[in-house]
């Protein structure tokens, strides 16, 4: 049988957030895929986003074998499912530049309209476009050649010589020094100044160097590659061309002339007028020669008068006024006047009366014209029949009616009103034309640091002129004189990137703002190529050549170049060389700004340079940002189970057994080309020391990014290449030599430089890309490694800044820990650099040549190896100047199966057989739990700085480790503990091997034992590495610990998506053996907390009601059916009175205070009985009592009568129907301050009643609180002690709801003969039975509690109009001990909506949940009380202790704060009469993503929550409440119930 090759498919997973925008930081997607196979991008999205609202994600990413077009997207249509995240693969073939948008139907506002349908048909939606950027895969030699790897080397190839003999000298040089990329400056047929970057002609190749032009190219290429094993780069110019370029004669109309670009002229004509008068200065009488500021002064006085006022520069600006009065008369006179439509009667009558302003301002609102840009002079005019509507506003209609004299005395004194503005702008772009020519002249002939031209002539003129003037005589005929005046190329100082500095809207030309290339003729592209057709075929041409041989581009201005062009362009030359490589300098002035030219071009790197650093601290800074990750950094990929159920469009090939690495998209920086020096900036001889040429070079090259350098740098030529006037060859002494040796020598750092470039490219081939950069008064010391392997290189340099001498400077020994080293060499650069050398060097009038120079070996390195680190220490001599390069290896990493491999398998068959209570424990436990598990030995770990996790348990290192890993935070407190020391590791594994002698808990043995393993064999390893390596054994438990939770759950979990899945996981943070908290007396059962650390033990954990409001999300909603039984058994033990007890205390000591704690426990046997498999045969089994049936008398749990009867559940529900039926009254017993210290006498009286007029129980008074909503008053000082905040007396409407729905199930089941009893007996002894309960209920129940919109309809209601506060809802209670409190609006009405529809009419529900959803809703919870009633109070401060009686000591708990469980049961509500309204498909997913849009604050907080959980309130609108529960089992779980609903009306 032939194996199954296992094929590694790297998938980076891309979440769309509701907008469509990627969930990535920054939205700058970038990939570098690591291999040649094909990755996948993983779109994910949720399954109700808005987005999905007749949505689909179109993405112009190219199938297989297509060609990549910018504007060709393929549609995936996004069908909605609330229960799922859709997933969309999209297999990558290619690099480059792909983008992604969604389109669809923007969700409307919730309306309760009785007709929602109509809105499904809503206008489509286009979301902004996203980039993803796909790396260029090079190769070289047959193998990948990761950018990171890259040694790029620039050349100006007009330098190298003849070519091919002098060329392959240099090359065979360059190839020997280990660069492994060649940059040529362009290669293409020089304009007039013989600069390299002023292209003659984009299509011909330079005749010197290639006399047989496309044949030498080709030539050289493959012997760059095949014979020095060198990939090629060159620029491309898009920009600009030599002005004396042939083809501008016969296609000016590819740059800005005076024809297409008429806006020009002003700025023409001053250019002109301002090299006439440069001319003339010793004829007009002014100085030609500066030598001072005076000087410039009278120059600047004649600018004034012989250039500014000369040309009426103001003509530009303003309009004509006599030949606009004229044609405004002459238009009246014809009868062709305009009135806007908008202007009524009274608007005339006010431009008759207003005065000369407002009619001013009527005529450039209504009729100015040319007002877009500058153009001819006086462009700015006022419409004619504006004027004459004007004209007969004022004066008449008819010409008999007014004196012409009188309104063209009129009009003038109107229009030269209109003038004003225009000649104040004038006189402001004259000031600042004025500044520019000052300070330009001023630096080019007076500044000490300006290039001092000397006097004023016809080769240095006045000013550089801003246009190329073609000569006529050479051009063709048809072309008139505007069309050969040609704008210049230049750059802007501080300019906007995308901004066409030649364009309408731009008047830098005018202003003199330009910073000019005289050589250059701007190139003018237009919007596409219908503007310039030719340009465009040309450059497109030019750009296919340069790809057809050139493995990568350096994009010469790149801020400057038209993005659409520069897309334009790189999309031909990637149709020829897919993997192009990408490089540009961005002067952009704004990270911001760069970003978007990287994201649409899809730039494969940025050029930076050391360079620019002006001291060790800033170089420091440079090598750190482009060093690489820090050392220890957290891996963030993972490796999944194969493709299961992958979407089509996964790459999956028979025979294939893909293992999926699912990547994280991780925010990065821009990558780098980072160059120890450019050949447009001075070398280190002139900016510092020329010594630093080594260790400047040095440090670069050990950065994790693509770097370079120039010829002339390692051979130490003395200053800068002049590349535009400079004519001497180059000379190198690497290019004399066959073999390039190792180490020092002569004639610059090229034997050196082999040495780093070889390990710089071997560091970024295998992956080492973490660096700890250290920075020391003159050193900077660089030590990177290989996140994996641990293997690595360290640095040592000695920089050489102006004024460091020549000792060794201030230098700590070096201590590297658990790390071991071998000594690669130790090297000094030495450089005359004295006045003579340089002199003697620049003398050389044929070839540029180096300083003299030597590197040669340093004896002062000291290497000290000791068993648990090793010491380096400079001892002799090492100078600025210096470099100390060695080789480290950490042994304790050295594992066979490589310890990150080892540490992160065997975890899912070790935590195989747990169960959920094992997980509990694994996972969870609050301080509180950990302490009553081990008699108060054990708490939770406590992390000097931050102080205790949350958990004792693998969630509680998660939480943390989660956003420390996302982060890369090596700085967290957690991480220098485990620096400090292995306590985190003894305390996680010493708790669970303790645990696991247990018998109860015997089956974590394993899961104990593979974390000793693991944590055993990352003890050796350096302390600075545990941080990595405690998070990958961590995050290996954590996520097989979750994953064999889910697989112990229903598929609905198991199949859902994230969120339902952490919500699920909440069932197992809550269900655990607790010693003080069981079930029963004398058994220790799991119990479910009602909330964490607040409800984790003793009397305090397990609350009736709590447990019944969340045991059918929890418990039913993932199949934990035997769970969800016991505690139906431990409750229906201890009914008495007809009521569960709120406070379970074990059974030992009940307490009896909650009227709806029944309600609810009835609710969820009737889940159960729906839910679990054979549910109905629950209602027959036996529970023993813990008080004797329809018997009040209480006694203790040791007492012979406890638990000495039995009943069947069936009897226990109709035990509680049949005591509510016929009333209740009793005492609490033990009533006093044993069981309530607060409360008054009186509230332990209970007494609940029906009304048999309409069906309704009614219960409680006005000192006591037996709801949900039950904080009684604590506070002395505020008199409000033992007077409830919420006594919610008389009947309550959840109660009423959840009554009615057990009297329909229990009438049913009668009816099917599943239940024995058919009613009950009333206290008059008459009989009922359930369904004439339910009847009287219903036929009633709107009258009773809905309170209408229009108050005449208050007569088909119980409504008191005076009391009534807000209309359109339903009351929160009714006949209560207060009559305001019946109308107060609080959420409790969606409990009844949700379990007892049919009492609601329709109209009215979705109208109070329209309401609700507006007022009551924050971002998470529910606000507890309508925010208009004066009892509103939304912060809840329970230690707060003051005189104010509504909030002292919390007793707003429920007066305004929002609490998160009731938010199930709303939106429950909202969806279940959302859909009952809809008749299309598409109003159905509407009804869906009303929801899913509700739920975005939830999902944020279990995310960001280190508790993994929903908390039980927030203060008003989701603001933080410090004295919440941060986790509570209602919030999770009856957002569960949601899903469940969900799952059921999708199945209907």
């Amino acid at each position: 049988m032939i194996p199954r090759t296992v094929t590694s498919n790297e998938v980076y997973l891309l979440p769309l957030r509701d907008n469509g925008a990627p969930d990535v930081p920054g939205e700058y997607i970038y990939l570098a895929p690591k291999s040649n196979d094909p990755i996948t991008i993983r779109f994910t999205i949720e399954g109700t986003s808005s987005i999905c609202r007749q949505g689909s994600l179109w993405v112009n990413i190219p199938e297989r074998g297509s060609e990549f077009r910018r504007d060709h997207f393929r549609e995936y249509k996004l069908h909605p499912d609330f229960n799922r995240t859709i997933e969309i693969s999209i297999p990558v073939y290619e690099a480059g530049a792909f983008a992604f948008y969604t389109t669809y139907a923007e969700l409307p506002p919730l309306s309760s309209s009785p007709n929602p349908n109509i809105s499904a048909s809503a206008e489509s939606k286009k979301t902004p476009l996203y980039y993803i950027d796909v790396a260029p895969r090079l190769s070289l030699e047959g193998r990948p050649l990761p950018l990171p790897a890259l040694s790029i080397f620039s050349v100006i190839s007009k330098f190298m010589g003849k070519y091919p003999s002098d060329w392959e000298r240099h090359l065979r040089g360059i190839s020997g020094r280990g660069y492994n990329m060649i940059h040529f400056t362009p290669l293409q047929i020089r304009g007039a100044s013989n600069s390299p970057y002023s292209l003659y002609d984009q299509l011909g190749w330079d005749p010197e160097c290639f006399p047989q032009g496309e044949v030498d190219v080709k030539n050289m290429v493959d012997s760059l590659e095949q014979n020095h094993s060198l990939l090629s780069l060159t620029d491309i110019v898009l920009n600009h061309t030599a002005h004396n370029s042939k083809w501008l004669l016969e296609h000016p109309e590819a740059g800005y002339n005076l024809t297409t670009a008429p806006w020009l002229e002003s700025a023409y004509v001053l250019d002109t007028q301002l090299l006439v008068f440069g001319s003339k200065l010793e004829e007009l009488g002014y100085p030609k020669d500066l030598r001072s500021t005076d000087d410039l002064i009278k120059v600047m006085d004649g600018i004034k008068q012989h250039v500014i006022s000369e040309i009426r520069l103001w003509e530009y600006y303003t309009l004509d006024v006599d030949r606009d009065v004229d044609a405004a008369i002459e238009s009246w006179i014809s009868g062709q006047l305009h009135i806007p439509q908008e202007c009524t009667s009274r608007d005339l009558e006010n431009l008759r009366e207003g005065n000369v302003e407002s009619q001013a301002r009527y005529l450039v609102q209504n009729g100015l014209v040319g007002n877009d840009r500058l153009g001819e002079r006086y462009r700015r005019r006022i419409d004619p029949k504006v004027s004459a509507g004007l004209i007969a506003t004022l004066f008449g209609k008819y010409r008999g009616e007014a004196d012409e004299a009188a309104i063209r005395s009129k009009l003038v004194q109107i229009l030269d009103v209109v003038n004003v503005p225009f000649y104040e702008e004038y006189d402001k772009e004259i000031g600042e034309i004025l500044q520019q020519l000052f300070n330009r002249i001023k630096y080019v002939r007076l500044d000490e640091h300006g290039p001092k031209l000397g006097p004023i002539d016809q080769k240095n003129p006045l000013i550089e002129s801003y246009f190329t003037r073609l000569n006529k005589a050479e051009a063709s005929d048809n072309l008139r004189p505007e069309d050969l005046v040609l704008v210049n190329n230049g750059w802007v100082w501080a300019g906007n990137a995308l901004v066409d500095n030649a364009g309408p809207q731009s008047r830098v030309y005018l202003r003199r703002e330009v910073i000019v290339w005289g050589d250059c003729v701007k190139l003018r592209y237009g919007s596409g190529p219908q503007d310039s057709p030719w340009l465009w075929e040309h450059m497109t041409n030019y750009a296919r050549m340069l790809a057809k041989y050139f493995a990568g581009f350096r994009i010469d201005n790149c801020h400057s170049t038209p993005l659409h062009v520069a897309e334009h362009i790189l999309d031909e030359a990637r149709r020829v060389r897919p993997n192009l490589y990408v490089v540009a300098e961005l002067f952009t002035g704004s990270e911001e700004m760069d970003y978007v030219f990287v994201k649409r071009l899809g730039l494969s790197s940025l050029i930076r340079e050391a360079m620019q650093a002006w001291s060790t601290a800033e170089l420091s800074r440079l090598v750190h940002r482009h060093g690489g990750r820090p050392i220890g950094s957290f891996e963030v990929d993972d490796i999944s189970r194969g493709a299961v159920g992958s979407a089509p469009t996964s790459p999956g090939v028979n025979g294939y057994s893909p293992r999926e690495v699912i990547r994280r998209i991780k925010p990065v920086p821009v990558q780098a080309l980072f160059m120890d020096c450019t050949h447009d900036n001075e070398v280190p001889a002139q900016k510092r020391d020329a010594r630093d040429t080594l260790p400047n070079a040095a440090l670069v090259s050990m950065c994790a990014s693509a770097t370079g350098s120039v010829m002339g740098y390692d051979e130490i030529y003395p200053k800068l290449v002049d590349l535009v006037n400079e004519s001497r060859l180059y000379t190198s002494a690497s290019s004399s030599v066959k073999q390039v040796e190792i180490g020092g020598g002569e004639g610059g750092i090229g034997g050196v430089k082999k040495l780093l470039n070889q390990i710089h490219t071997l560091m970024g081939k295998d992956g080492y890309d973490e660096t700890h950069i250290h920075h020391e008064d003159q050193y900077i010391t660089v030590h990177r490694v290989h996140p994996e392997s641990r293997k690595g290189y360290f640095l040592i340099a000695h920089t050489a800044y102006p004024g460091y001498g020549n000792g060794n400077g201030a230098f700590s020994a070096v201590r590297l820990g658990g790390t071991k080293a071998r000594h690669l060499g130790s090297w000094m650069l030495e450089v005359d650099a004295s006045e003579e050398a340089k002199r003697q060097v620049e003398s050389d009038k044929k070839y540029l040549r180096g300083l003299p120079s030597r590197v040669v070996d340093v004896p002062g390195i000291r290497l000290e190896a000791k068993p648990d680190e090793t010491v380096i220490t400079v001892r002799d001599k090492f100078p600025p100047g210096s470099i100390a390069l060695f080789e480290t290896w950490i042994p304790a990493a050295e594992h066979s199966a490589g310890l990150d491999t080892y540490v992160t398998s065997g975890a899912k068959e070790a935590m195989a057989e747990l169960d959920l209570v094992d997980l509990n424990f694994l996972l969870y436990r609050c301080e509180a739990e950990e302490r009553d598990g081990s008699d108060g030995r054990d708490g939770t770990y406590d992390i000097p700085g931050h102080g205790k996790i949350v958990y004792a348990g693998l969630q509680g290192w998660w939480s943390l480790l989660k956003d420390i890993i996302n982060d890369n935070n090596l700085a967290h407190p957690l991480c220098q503990n485990l620096r400090d020391g292995q306590w985190a590791l003894d305390y996680t594994a010493g708790r669970l091997d303790r645990i696991s002698q247990q018998p109860e808990f015997s089956g974590l043995a394993r899961p104990a034992a593979w974390l000793k393993e693991r944590f055993d064999a990352i003890r050796s390893i350096p302390n600075f590495l545990l941080p990595r390596y405690f998070a990958l054994v961590v995050r290996t438990a954590y996520k097989a610990a979750w994953e064999r939770g889910l697989e112990l759950m229903n598929n609905k979990v198991q199949s859902g998506q994230w969120f339902l899945q952490s919500l699920a996981m909440v069932s197992v943070q809550m269900t655990g053996l607790v010693k003080s908290a069981s079930l029963w007396p004398k058994k220790l059962v799991p119990s479910l907390a009602a909330g964490l650390p607040h409800f984790a033990v003793e009397w305090a954990r397990c609350w009736g009601r709590d447990v019944f409001i969340s045991l059918r999300g929890l418990y039913l909603g993932t199949g934990r059916f035997d769970e969800a039984a016991e505690h139906i058994f431990a409750f229906a033990s201890v009914l008495k009175h007809g009521m569960i007890p709120n406070l379970l205390s074990s059974g030992n000591l009940p307490r009896y205070n909650s009227r709806d704690s029944i309600w609810f426990f009835l609710q969820c046997i009737q889940d159960y009985t729906q839910y679990a498999p054979d549910g109905l045969g629950l209602l027959n089994k036996k529970v023993k009592r813990r008080f004797l049936p329809y018997d009040d008398t209480w006694f203790s749990s040791e007492d012979p009568r406890a638990y000495s009867t039995e009943s069947l559940i069936q009897d226990v529900i109709q035990e509680a129907l049949q005591r509510h039926a016929t009333g209740l009254k009793f005492r609490e017993a033990n009533a006093g301050p044993s069981i309530d210290s607060q409360m008054r006498d009186e509230g332990f009286n209970i007494e609940i009643n029906v009304d048999w007029s309409n069906g309704i129980i009614f219960g409680g008074n006005q000192f006591n609180c037996g709801t949900w909503m039950d904080k009684m008053g604590e506070s002395e000082r505020a008199g409000s002690k033992g007077i409830p905040g919420t006594p919610r007396d008389g009947a309550a409407i959840e109660i009423t709801g959840l009554l009615y729905s057990t009297l329909t199930w229990l009438a049913k089941l009668n009816a099917e003969g599943k239940y024995p009893y058919k009613g009950v007996t009333k206290a008059d002894g008459t009989e009922i039975t359930f369904s004439a309960w339910a009847d009287l209920l219903k036929s009633n129940f709107e009258r009773c509690y809905y309170v209408p919109i229009n108050q005449a309809d208050d007569s088909q209601y119980d409504i008191n109009p005076n009391v009534v506060n807000r209309r359109g809802i339903y009351k929160d209670l009714y006949r209560s001990g207060k009559e305001y409190e019946d109308y107060q609006l609080r959420p409790n009405f969606a409990i009844t909506m949700t379990v007892a529809p049919e009492l609601f009419d329709p109209d009215h529900a979705m109208g109070a949940l329209v309401l609700a959803d507006t007022v009551l809703r924050g971002p998470t919870g529910m606000a507890t009380l309508d925010p208009i009633d004066l009892n509103y109070r939304p912060y809840y401060v329970n230690s707060e202790d003051s005189t104010d009686f509504a909030t002292s000591k919390g007793r707003n708990y429920h007066q305004g704060p929002e609490w998160l469980w009731p938010t199930g049961f709303f939106l429950r509500a909202l969806l279940k009469f959302d859909l009952k309204r809809r008749t299309t498909e598409q109003g159905r997913v509407e009804a869906f993503q009303q929801v899913t849009r509700r739920l975005a604050g939830c999902k944020d907080m279990i995310k960001q929550s280190q508790w993994a959980g929903l908390t039980e309130l927030t203060q008003k609108n989701g603001e933080y409440c410090p004295d919440s529960s941060p986790t509570q089992a209602w919030s999770a779980g009856c957002l569960i119930d949601l899903y469940m609903d969900a799952a059921e009306y999708v199945a209907q």
